[in-house]
């Protein structure tokens, strides 16, 4: 990964913490003056994700440091870790979220202001749109450097689009119709929501730690790449894969015809190395000698 898009990574990551630094502020004011715990419960939603945009932001200054003595493989797990933090941060504010919303529920104490629903409302229509813009953004340059951490943030304000533009719903239901119990009832769904979402995060982040293998996608195209390196005198086995960050570990013993010289081989290793290398990007080889 170069070094524009090590900064083009990071500018995004800022560009999150600003957004939601924003949001925060104007669904917290929002949620004082109506007195809609749906608001407030979007307000925390926020919070959350400015906290996974700034631990965003540090993964992927950290992951993209050059491998060293101690990390050998580099840094890129650092994402995956940022990930399941941000997942596990989700699933807290979503319990805190269900806890306030049935306290509501079956407690009702301080309504909703129903004249002062209108600014609410605009709050949650200007959340939509701004999350809307900046979580393609993210995907976006997610998908162009590989970014877990990115990928996971740019999750994060997706949920945000579909429980703001779920709350300004709900409250111009309140407004028109005068049933506040649909005030706590939307925050449950908000947090039914996201906790879905926070679960699908989560696996996708917890698998790299362990090791696990590259998708489906992803390991066909190493396949595909080594299978059209070989020639008739070369074949290979035991090929193990793992992913750590945007970079792809494949490991495979190479085998060569038995009556080739040993320089053979390895100028053979060397080319479908460089070959393989020039095909896929951010991919780290290694590639074990055997004669047949």
């Amino acid at each position: 990964m170069n070094k524009e898009q090590n900064k083009l990574k990071q500018r995004t990551a800022l560009l999150s913490v600003g957004s939601n630094t924003i949001l925060i502020i104007l669904k917290v004011v929002a949620g004082i003056f109506t007195g809609s715990v749906s608001i407030i419960s979007e307000a925390i939603h926020s919070a959350l994700d400015l906290l996974a945009s700034v631990i965003a932001f540090f993964a992927v200054r950290v992951s993209d440091k050059p491998a060293d003595t101690e990390h050998p493989f580099g840094h890129g797990k650092y994402e995956n870790i940022s990930g399941v933090i941000e997942a596990l941060l989700i699933f807290v504010a979503a319990v805190w979220i269900i806890f306030e919303a049935l306290d509501k529920l079956f407690h009702v104490g301080h309504l909703p202001q129903t004249n002062s629903l209108d600014i609410g409302i605009i709050v949650m229509l200007i959340s939509g749109v701004v999350n809307f813009f900046v979580s393609r953004r993210l995907y976006k340059v997610a998908k162009l450097t590989d970014s877990v951490a990115l990928e996971a943030d740019a999750l994060h304000l997706k949920t945000d689009i579909y429980t703001s533009v779920g709350v300004g719903v709900g409250l111009l239901l309140i407004k028109f119709t005068g049933f506040y119990f649909l005030d706590p009832i939307i925050a449950l769904l908000v947090a039914l929501f996201i906790i879905s979402e926070a679960y699908s995060m989560l696996i996708k982040s917890v698998n790299p730690l362990l090791d696990g293998s590259l998708s489906n996608d992803e390991l066909d195209k190493v396949v595909t790449v080594i299978n059209n390196n070989l020639n008739s005198e070369t074949s290979y086995h035991e090929l193990k894969t793992r992913k750590s960050g945007p970079k792809f570990i494949v490991q495979f013993i190479l085998k060569v015809d038995g009556n080739m010289n040993i320089d053979k081989a390895v100028e053979i290793r060397r080319e479908l190395e460089a070959d393989i290398k020039s095909s896929i990007e951010n991919i780290e080889l290694i590639i074990v000698l055997e004669s047949a």
